[in-house]
């Protein structure tokens, strides 16, 4: 499967793939620490979304959504949490 998202400082994909690992597992996913991205697979057999390893191309942007909704969205409510939690660590 092709990755078509590009970070802005490709020197933070090892963080970012820290963080998504943290989260799902937090969110009770079983998550590899080598493969963080196939916690995927994993939310889309819980959908019955067929997504495979190889070309996903007759998905619908309904169903990429809910698979990759959880896991973007969930990140995202984190790094704001951690960015509020510094910011009232950096008032005290």
């Amino acid at each position: 499967m092709g990755r078509n998202n590009r970070i802005l400082v490709p020197e933070a994909r090892k963080q970012l793939n820290q963080l998504k690992v943290d989260v799902m597992k937090a969110k009770g996913f079983t998550v590899d620490d080598e493969r963080p991205d196939a916690v995927k697979f994993e939310i889309a057999k819980e959908l019955g979304i067929p997504l495979s390893e190889e070309y996903n191309g007759k998905l619908t942007s309904e169903q990429a959504g809910k698979i990759g909704g959880p896991i973007g969205g969930n990140m995202v409510k984190e790094m704001v949490r951690l960015a509020q939690e510094q910011l009232i660590n950096e008032k005290s």
